[in-house]
């Protein structure tokens, strides 16, 4: 696991530093950084793609699907996970960008599935100038950008 002195010089695990931003955006927004709100980051730090709120579950034993939808909710309007609505029945969950690193996503319209993937440092930057001169164009001030791939997996092809 990952480490870095924090402001006094000791040193804190990647888990901490999580913690502590969660928990800042979270009281930023009115709100507490509950067991369960917890619970989620946990199980999204583990995950190593967006995950469904069935999944959530499966991972983290003791929460009701009604109060995960709930604090889902706050964690999404505090800037701590971004929701991805694929073409099937469940929207999957991931922690933002700002909290792990930049990507995109392979969306499959047949089952759902969503899968992380980056590309190359110069590519990266070879789309950054294009979609920024679509925005210009556009009028736009863009901030960032998300790129989704929407087509057939392995499985469903």
């Amino acid at each position: 696991m990952s480490t870095k002195p924090d402001a006094t010089g000791r040193t804190i695990d990647r888990s901490d530093q999580l913690d502590i931003i969660v928990d800042r955006r979270l009281r930023h927004d009115g709100q507490r950084y509950t067991t369960q709100r917890r619970a989620l980051i946990d199980v999204l730090a583990e995950a190593d793609a967006p995950l469904t709120l069935p999944q959530l579950l499966e991972r983290s034993a003791g929460l009701a699907q009604s109060s995960a939808y709930r604090n889902l909710a706050v964690l999404e309007r505090a800037g701590v996970v971004h929701r991805i609505v694929t073409s099937d029945d469940h929207a999957r969950w991931e922690l933002t960008e700002d909290l792990t690193e930049h990507h995109h996503h392979l969306i499959c319209r047949g089952c759902g599935d969503v899968t992380d993937f980056t590309v190359p440092t110069d590519i990266e930057r070879r789309l950054d100038d294009a979609l920024a001169d679509a925005a210009s164009v556009a009028g736009f001030d863009a901030t960032h950008h998300r790129l989704d791939l929407v087509g057939l997996c392995s499985r469903c092809q």
